[in-house]
Formats: structure tokens, C-alpha cells, sequence
């Protein structure tokens, strides 16, 4: 479970919610003799706002089990998929990287606001795998998988 505050946490579930109605109500409608099933991933954009949170949340995990001093945030997301199971969940493979904000600051810093680390020697990327599932109803969101390389 990733920690972060409970309003933070209900907001982002009711957006990523709106995000997953108003795209199943539009452009991803498919003809009814479609080989797509339901419940089945669909791969999605990787500018979709939905997407994008669902790797924040990723980026969240791994910082809060990373025992770098720095924080990282995405750098890029390359492909994502979408499947609704009792909720939403997201497959990402997303690279990472290290930022100049540090793990001591208290409160925790917003992420958009830690710019990419410059500095040769402490520059770092990794690949990860996320699998973000979000339940918007209960405001749960898990990251069961987490892999970064």
C-alpha cells in the first residue's frame, strides 16, 4: 500500500475514476464482433492523464521502499495497458530517475517540482514494471508489483 495522505489519495482515485468513464464512454468503444473481451487490457496511451497518475503512485512505491537518499519521479512512461477488474489496473513499463530533492525534506516534496539530477556522477535511470490497481470506491490504491532494474 502506498502511503500518502488520504485526501491526496481520494482525489487522485476520483479523477483516475473520471478519467476510466469518460475514455470507456469515447474513443475506445469497440464493434460488438471485436476479439477485445471485457475485463481483457487494452493498451493505452501514455499521455493518458489516468496513466500517468496510476505511475506516479509506481514512482511512490519505490521511493518509499528505495533506500536512496534522493527521490526519483518518471521520466518516461513507454507503453501502458488498462483493464477494469472490480476497479481499475494498471501494467506500465516506465523508466525512472533520480532527482535533486532529498528524501529528508519534510513535508514530502511535490514531485513536479524536483527537477532531474544534472550532476554526472549522481545521474541514475532505472526500468520499472508497475502494476497500479486502484479502487476507487474503498480509496485504495496498491501497487502490487514493483520492478525496477
Amino acid at each position: 500500500m502506498v502511503s500518502i495522505g488520504w485526501r491526496k489519495m481520494t482525489l487522485l482515485c476520483c479523477l483516475l475514476l473520471c478519467d476510466v468513464a469518460r475514455t470507456s464512454a469515447g474513443s475506445e468503444r469497440h464493434s460488438p464482433n471485436s476479439a477485445i473481451k471485457p475485463g481483457s487490457p487494452i493498451t493505452v496511451k501514455t499521455n493518458d492523464p489516468g496513466v500517468q497518475r496510476a505511475a506516479r503512485f509506481g514512482v511512490y512505491r519505490y521511493n518509499n521502499s528505495s533506500n536512496d537518499i534522493f527521490l526519483f519521479k518518471e521520466f518516461r512512461i513507454n507503453k501502458a495497458m488498462r483493464q477494469v477488474v472490480r476497479g481499475v489496473k494498471y501494467k506500465m513499463d516506465v523508466d525512472i530517475c533520480r532527482t535533486v530533492c532529498t528524501k529528508r525534506i519534510h513535508p514530502e516534496p511535490n514531485l513536479d517540482r524536483c527537477d532531474f539530477q544534472t550532476k554526472k556522477t549522481l545521474r541514475q535511470t532505472f526500468r520499472c514494471h508497475f502494476e497500479v490497481w486502484i479502487t476507487p470506491w474503498l480509496h485504495q490504491v496498491e501497487v502490487p508489483v514493483s520492478l525496477c532494474q
